[in-house]
């Protein structure tokens, strides 16, 4: 069978819904289908090309094919594509894109701007 692949149009993305973390800090495991919020990131699948007056303006899409992003739970509208649960939104709906932060050497000297303060 042929799959599909959802195109937005104009400044919506569409993301695929990362599955939510079921451990929790404490150990405890939540089941499948409890009473939890709905996930509330995911990853960039396809952006739309934008708007027209975005050319004129100098904007680009934000956001690209692959981006880990934040949204809150009344985003966009739900749509099932072969059985994938896929969230369309604009992409002012988004909250924020998360990038992987190396976290500094403990060793590491301090700024001299802050060392003079």
């Amino acid at each position: 069978m042929a799959r599909h692949h959802l195109r937005p149009l104009f400044d919506r993305v569409v993301i695929k819904e990362l599955e939510p973390d079921r451990m929790r800090k404490s150990g405890l495991v939540v089941p499948a289908g409890s009473h939890e919020p709905p996930p509330q990131h995911g990853i960039v699948l396809a952006v739309g090309q934008g708007v027209d007056w975005w050319e004129t303006a100098g904007v680009q899409m934000p956001v690209r094919p692959g981006d880990h992003v934040v949204f809150p739970a009344s985003a966009g509208a739900w749509v099932e594509v072969d059985e994938e649960r896929l969230l369309v939104c604009r992409v002012t709906e988004l909250l924020g894109i998360l990038e992987r932060v190396e976290a500094p050497m403990p060793d590491a000297p301090f700024d001299d701007a802050r060392e003079e303060s």
